[in-house]
């Protein structure tokens, strides 16, 4: 168990963390399982909050396999539909670094990840127990065979009933690629139904961090509650989203402690 320590999401409360490492031959099924009970992955743990007065952190995943995506998503998907998506090993580049702290300058500019070096990318990336990949977003390049320009990309874990995105970053300046967040997590749903993969993770949803907010756009969406995985109902999503678009600023600065979903301080 980790010590109390300030909360990112919501000014004024205290977080705690109960985490146990991944390793030994059966880390995927280990992950699988702990995954469903809503932990997550940071490098070789396995975390999740354990908060002593709050329950605020929801663990939430898209029902890839009903999946329909809204008109405005659909633009989305066209706007962007010509970058190439490339699976990699999970192995770091000093592109995909230079990528990350382009974004976190621009999205989460007092955040803990902002001291990164080229180091610590590394180990975020390529110190995983479990099957893991890369997956890069690029335009496409003038000639059709060199590498086009990286716009974004996304740390992902395979996962036995789903997709688990574990940490994306991307071009938050680039004025013909709005929305390129909401284009990876789109492709990713893409990607679950054409592996015949029923969900995709997001990681945690706090009611109330307007951060959050965003990973209520996508239906038809489940958290985990006390006697399992529920679905949300229509008319508490639409409330949700419509709340979203009144106030999009759904992946503006971070609060206090800065870290985004997805890879926290354990060792506190």
């Amino acid at each position: 168990m980790t010590s109390p320590a300030p909360c990112p999401y919501l000014p004024g409360r205290s977080e705690r963390k109960v985490f146990t490492e991944l390793k030994g031959p059966h880390a995927d099924s280990l992950n699988d399982a702990l995954s469903r009970i809503g932990f997550r992955r940071s490098q070789t743990v396995a975390y999740r909050p354990s908060c002593l007065d709050c329950n605020a952190c929801v663990s939430v995943r898209v029902v890839a396999s009903e999946f329909t995506p809204s008109g405005t998503q659909k633009r989305m998907l066209k706007r962007n539909g010509d970058l190439i998506a490339t699976v990699c090993r999970p192995w770091s580049t000093g592109e995909q670094f230079q990528l990350l702290q382009k974004y976190l300058g621009a999205r989460h500019p007092e955040g803990g990840m902002t001291s990164m070096d080229e180091v610590d990318f590394a180990d975020m990336v390529e110190h995983t127990p479990v099957t893991s990949y890369v997956v890069e977003y690029r335009e496409p390049s003038a000639d059709g065979v060199t590498p086009g320009r990286l716009v974004g990309a996304c740390l992902t874990d395979r996962q036995c009933d789903g997709l688990s995105m574990i940490y994306s970053f991307y071009d938050p300046e680039h004025d013909s690629r709005a929305g390129l967040g909401t284009y990876i997590i789109l492709d990713h749903i893409h990607k679950a139904q054409e592996m015949g993969l029923p969900y995709v993770y997001l990681g945690y949803w706090v009611e109330g961090s307007p951060r959050m907010q965003y990973k209520v756009r996508y239906r038809p969406m489940e958290r985990l509650g006390r006697s399992g995985w529920e679905r949300f109902s229509p008319e508490e999503q639409d409330k949700l989203i419509a709340a979203v678009v009144k106030n999009p600023d759904g992946h503006g600065k971070a609060g206090a402690g800065g870290r985004k979903d997805g890879v926290p301080s354990i060792a506190n």
